[in-house]
């Protein structure tokens, strides 16, 4: 088992006994990139958020639903590039995945900011 999925598995199980039903743990933080394994307990949501100008999410387990200018249900895994919209992320299942995100580009900002 990599590492990874040691800290997938590791996180999902605090997650489930946490009681906002989600954990997470920063992986890579090195300039704008940002690796963060996260554990969502079914039925929890991540609120409707910014997106960073780049972002994609690797899912390890679980079933998860984005919900933002279009609605992307997510399955074991899959990648997919995150929406330039304000979203939210729901677990229809337990669920974990790596989330990547480029935090900033020069002359720009979080997309969705001013979008409502």
């Amino acid at each position: 088992m990599s590492i990874v999925e040691e800290k997938a598995r590791q996180l999902l199980e605090q997650a489930r006994e946490n009681e906002h039903g989600r954990m997470a743990k920063l992986l890579i933080n090195d300039g704008p990139l940002r690796q963060t394994v996260i554990a969502l307990r079914e039925g929890t949501e991540l609120a409707e958020h910014n997106s960073p100008p780049a972002a994609s999410l690797f899912l390890f387990r679980g079933n998860v639903k984005v919900t933002g200018q279009e609605e992307t249900e997510v399955n074991e895994g899959e990648l997919v590039t995150l929406t330039h919209y304000r979203h939210s992320v729901t677990a229809l299942a337990d669920s974990v995945f790596l989330l990547t995100t480029v935090t900033s580009i020069e002359g720009t900002g979080a997309h969705g900011a001013d979008r409502g």
